[in-house]
């Protein structure tokens, strides 16, 4: 409580300039000697306050007084509010005020340089809120609850202790232990629906072992020429390493992905932009899933 107070103290002080040791005292409900006794803490730790008497006295810091002179260099005051700044873009702060005190102790004008939204572009409301529930959950070591959707299509029900959210390909995971399992599980966060923040409190591991996609382990490498009218998602969604461009303005790419159905639907998405030239299996479950899609606007209706 006290070093709250002390820093408090010169929060206070750098805003309002000066401040008698019976308005402090009123502020933190304790005594005026209290207020002294601090104000002597601060002095022996540094920090360059002192009492003026008689009419127009008070507590006061140096004029021109701020934190990092004493404490942190450019740097460093730089990084933490850059810290916090993200911080509160991604609602990770639990008191608004924090950033504002810091930024005022540093003297720092507000840049709104960072905005954070984990929803996709398409999300609903409720699906922005599923974030704020992990959040909670990972903060406060709460259990979650959803029903999750697996690539076959199956849904089951999941009592999940979770520990991190992950951003990886274009999607966001959480890593949690799923007490079905019984093991650490990697769950894609738009295949969870009706998620729900439990009471239950569970008591962390000190370590989580690496994220794993779970999903397969058999690996598929893919040689990819894409239309120059698709450039753009290209180098959106591929490592620029990657990519080789062509005389003709067409772009090759060789990419591993694990195995699995999701492969072909992404591929699909590229529509007549992309040829699979390599292997032939890839491009025989591409042409069949195709056909299939020109069937359904073939049936009679």
């Amino acid at each position: 409580m006290q070093v709250n107070r002390l820093f408090e103290i010169i929060y206070l002080l750098m805003n309002h300039g000066t401040m008698t040791a019976k308005q402090l005292a009123e502020h933190f409900e304790v005594s005026s000697r209290t207020i002294y006794r601090d104000i002597d803490t601060l002095s022996g730790a540094g920090i360059p306050i002192y009492a003026c008497q008689g009419k127009g006295g008070g507590i006061r810091l140096l004029s021109d007084y701020v934190l990092n002179r004493s404490l942190l260099s450019e740097q460093e005051q730089n990084e933490i509010l850059f810290a916090l700044e993200s911080l509160h873009a991604t609602n990770g702060l639990q008191n608004d005020q924090t950033l504002s005190r810091i930024r005022l102790l540093f003297q720092k004008q507000n840049i709104d340089w960072i905005d954070v939204d984990f929803s996709h572009w398409s999300s609903s409301k409720k699906e922005r809120e599923k974030f704020e529930l992990l959040k909670v959950g990972i903060l406060e070591h709460r259990l979650v609850s959803f029903v999750y959707f697996n690539a076959k299509g199956e849904s089951k029900q999941r009592w999940v202790e979770p520990y991190k959210l992950y951003f990886k390909s274009g999607s966001w995971y959480l890593q949690g232990f799923c007490q079905m399992k019984k093991e650490f599980r990697l769950f894609k966060i738009f295949r969870m629906h009706q998620v729900v923040l439990l009471k239950d409190i569970f008591s962390p591991v000190d370590t989580i072992p690496p994220y794993d996609m779970g999903e397969s382990t058999d690996t598929i490498t893919l040689e990819l020429l894409f239309s120059p009218q698709i450039a753009f998602r290209v180098y959106d969604e591929f490592d620029h390493g990657d990519i080789q461009k062509n005389p003709d303005g067409s772009l090759s790419v060789c990419v591993t992905y694990p195995q699995g159905s999701w492969v072909y639907g992404y591929l699909l998405s590229f529509g007549e932009h992309l040829i699979i030239q390599e292997p032939q299996e890839a491009q025989e479950i591409l042409k069949q899933q195709a056909k299939r899609i020109l069937q359904n606007y073939q049936r009679d209706l």
